[in-house]
């Protein structure tokens, strides 16, 4: 009997992706035995300070990275919003699995939209992708730093701290809350992080078992969109310190990416439609990039680093 150790994070969330990531890999190989590590990461530790002060994106990798090298653990189940532009050497994502809603939530009490959340309305985010398209569209409302786990963020919420909190659509759906959901947030106008909706597996480079088996679950059309995304994302520069946003959908032959710059309050974004050949995603993703960055897109960036 085979025996593959998956790494994963031990919230609710988190465990329920390791599970399916398992029942996917066990899928016409009853035989293959599976076994959960469950590991605490930085990030998982430290959730007072807003995450692109306390060490950004890397803080939910660290942990399980080391455990792919020291062999304790065979893979790695990420949300690929929280995965770093580059990887240590050695591993690599080896595979993607079929993205889900991408789009970003509102859950305010009361049900009430994010149009009609009146003036001084707070509302919670960790994002600061989140944070500036708030601000450029909604002046208005107050955004105070959020943390913790979904349910800790939901009970925030419920016990007055917050007016409206936003989240990931498919975070809630996968925990079945969505009826908490009050509005879902347009992906063009909201356009959401690199990644998000996406589940990754991480694993060493040079795991020829592990990698064939990962090999059956990638679902190669979500590959290609989340790849071209993090493409943009690497070539602009952008990291956990930037509001920066890139998203890319299939539509017929053509991937159409969708992508924002900004400064964290929202006073300035510059944002960017391109559509490229679907066959060619990494020329699309060139493409995209230079148009942000004709727009003055490194320029805002430069702005945010010399601040942050």
């Amino acid at each position: 009997m085979s025996l593959i150790k998956i790494g994963t994070r031990k919230s609710q969330l988190a465990l329920w992706q390791a599970n399916h990531v398992a029942s996917l890999l066990k899928q016409g190989d009853e035989t293959l035995a599976i076994e959960l590590v469950e590991i605490t990461t930085e990030g998982d530790r430290f959730l007072h300070a807003p995450l692109s002060e306390a060490g950004g994106k890397g803080m939910f990798l660290k942990e399980l990275e080391e455990a792919l090298f020291a062999g304790d653990i065979d893979l790695a189940v990420h949300s690929m919003k929280d995965v770093t532009v580059t990887l240590p050497r050695g591993l690599h994502i080896g595979a993607i699995l079929r993205r889900h809603d991408v789009r970003d939530a509102l859950v305010s009490t009361n049900n009430v939209s994010l149009d009609d959340l009146p003036q001084g309305a707070v509302v919670g985010t960790c994002s600061l992708r989140r944070q500036c398209l708030i601000g450029h569209h909604y002046p208005h409302l107050v955004i105070r730093n959020i943390r913790g786990n979904v349910n800790t963020r939901l009970a925030k919420l419920d016990s007055g701290e917050f007016d409206a909190i936003l989240l990931a659509a498919a975070g809630l759906k996968r925990l079945g809350l969505q009826h908490r959901v009050s509005e879902y947030l347009d992906e063009e106008k909201f356009i959401p992080a690199v990644g998000q909706g996406a589940i990754g597996v991480e694993c060493r480079i040079n795991d020829d078992r592990v990698n064939a088996r990962l090999s059956k679950i990638n679902h190669a059309l979500s590959d290609v969109c989340v790849s071209a995304e993090r493409e943009v994302n690497k070539r602009l520069g952008g990291g956990c310190h930037v509001p920066l946003a890139v998203y890319a959908r299939a539509e017929d032959e053509k991937i159409q990416l969708f992508a924002f710059a900004g400064l964290p309050d929202g006073s300035e974004i510059v944002s960017v439609l391109h559509a490229g050949q679907m066959n060619n995603p990494v020329l699309a993703s060139e493409q995209m990039a230079d148009k942000l960055i004709t727009k003055g897109a490194l320029k805002v960036i430069a702005s945010v680093n010399e601040k942050s």
